[in-house]
């Protein structure tokens, strides 16, 4: 084990590696201390992980799936027999209470790879054919099976908001399916991902197939997406960097998996029950202080219950403890970074000139340390605002009103996202009448909580693909078929 603060290294092709670039600082968004020293990779590591990962491929991909899953299965175990340290580093890295650390960001790393240690069948058959005589040859009956092939190597670059859980996602399922990793992993918080890799290591995954490198210079994330040894890109991250992605796999038809960002609408009708949907749309302020592309941060609400549901979740907000995320009561920690908090505080700005009332927040905390927002709520809103359109990735909502259902649905696809969208209503037949409208690769009815067996994905400009349980599978394999008279 390689502790974190001392200088941590490169993991390429099964050797922890010095890093050519150095160290820089990992900072602790709530107190503003140093967590520890991540390594900074040069382009030529980067490729060379990418090399690493090409060169182990061939004998991973023909290793059998019961073999692959055990090694998922105890680093599963090993990551869930580590949770209080894990979590440690995770507080410390990203900012997120200790309660979300625990059980989002280690436990739900666990979950995904116990859940892709269970063995799925990669082939099936297909319907036979009668095939009649002609320029192809004689009659005869074709048989056909298709299977699912591995991708090859696979670049997953990681966000900053969730470093065990987001990771774990990618890698979990691209090596069950027999592919080969490079994990590029957000500059703020990497250290959590060699933790991750660690793990991986113990449990028997062979050199080459888990590859790890960080950096904060584009060129190394350029280098990860660019190498000639990589097959696909799996991509969590703003839109304006997935575009930039995507493009470049374009251009040599590289598979790609792009999750990207959201401005989830949450349309609250009159006979809604506002306790529930108060509830969830609050999870904005708590749930990673808002830095999450999930989140109900664009709240549509029927005029019958707006001035009722504004004033609800104002008063929610106010009771929110902010501060210390180790804290026991401590519900709103800190935001990533400076640079990430002064981004949210000039949208709130925004907000205000663009004519929307600050109902609550818009203030900074009077901590004496730390990244923090106070969490905001910003009513009298438009639609063609930009607090209204564009991601925050903060504590902030928006209330915008509406009168009919119509209405409501239109200016819930008036968006250039199209991730996952909400709808509180009493009538369960126009809650699914209405989800069905909507523009999103996801809808949570009356709830924000997720199926993790459902697919996971964006329409417009939220991305590119699903993942998520099975559907993870899928994404990190090709499919064949095989043909053969019967």
């Amino acid at each position: 084990m390689i502790p974190a603060g001392e200088g941590q290294r490169l993991f390429v092709g099964g050797q922890w590696l010095e890093p050519d670039g150095g160290h820089y600082p990992v900072t602790d968004p709530a107190t503003e201390e140093r967590v520890g020293w991540a390594p900074e990779a040069s382009p030529e590591q980067a490729r060379a992980a990418c090399a690493a990962a090409r060169e182990a491929f061939g004998a991973w991909s023909r290793t059998r799936p019961e073999e692959r899953a055990a090694v998922l299965g105890r680093a599963a175990d090993l990551i869930r027999g580590r949770t209080e340290p894990y979590t440690e580093l995770a507080c410390a890295e990203t900012g997120a209470t200790t309660g979300t650390a625990r059980a989002m960001q280690v436990g739900v790393a666990a979950a995904r790879f116990r859940r892709y240690a269970r063995v799925e069948p990669a082939e099936w058959a297909v319907a036979p054919q009668v095939n009649e005589a002609g320029p192809m040859g004689r009659a005869a009956v074709m048989g056909a099976l298709a299977l699912r092939q591995p991708v090859g190597v696979v670049s997953c670059i990681t966000s900053y908001n969730n470093p065990w859980a987001n990771p774990a996602g990618k890698v979990a399922p691209a090596l069950a399916m027999g592919n080969t990793v490079v994990v590029k992993p957000a500059p703020q918080d990497p250290l959590s991902v060699y933790r991750m890799a660690e793990a991986l290591e113990e449990a028997g995954a062979p050199p080459g197939v888990v590859n790890v490198v960080s950096g904060r210079q584009v060129s190394v994330g350029e280098a990860v997406v660019g190498s000639g040894d990589v097959d696909m890109v799996s991509f969590t991250g703003s839109t304006a960097v997935g575009r930039r992605i995507a493009e470049a796999c374009g251009r040599d038809m590289k598979r790609q998996l792009m999750e990207l960002g959201g401005k989830g609408a949450a349309l609250v009708f009159d006979d809604a029950d506002l306790g529930s949907a108060v509830a969830g749309i609050g999870t904005t302020f708590s749930f990673y202080s808002g830095q999450i592309c999930t989140a109900p941060t664009r709240v549509l609400a029927q005029r019958g219950v707006y001035a009722q549901l504004v004033g609800r979740l104002a008063g929610y907000a106010r009771r929110l403890p902010v501060g210390d995320p180790r804290g026991p009561g401590t519900v709103v920690g800190p935001v990533i970074s400076a640079e990430h908090r002064a981004r949210v505080e000039s949208y709130v700005e925004l907000g205000r000139k663009e004519g929307a009332s600050v109902v609550v927040g818009g203030e900074r905390p009077p901590l004496e340390h730390g990244f923090y927002v106070a969490p905001t709520l910003l009513a009298d809103c438009a639609n063609d605002m930009r607090v209204a359109r564009e991601e925050i990735f903060g504590p902030v909502v928006v209330v915008i009103p509406f009168d009919e259902e119509d209405e409501g649905v239109a200016l819930a696809n008036d968006s250039d996202y199209g991730l996952v969208d909400y709808v509180w209503s009493g009538d369960v037949a126009r809650a699914f009448r209405v989800a069905r409208r909507l523009r999103a690769g996801g809808v949570g009815v009356n709830t924000v909580g997720r199926n993790m067996e459902a697919p996971f994905g964006g329409f417009k400009k939220s991305g590119v693909g699903r993942d998520v349980g099975s559907y993870a599978l899928h994404a990190y394999s090709e499919v064949q078929a095989i043909v053969w008279p019967g």
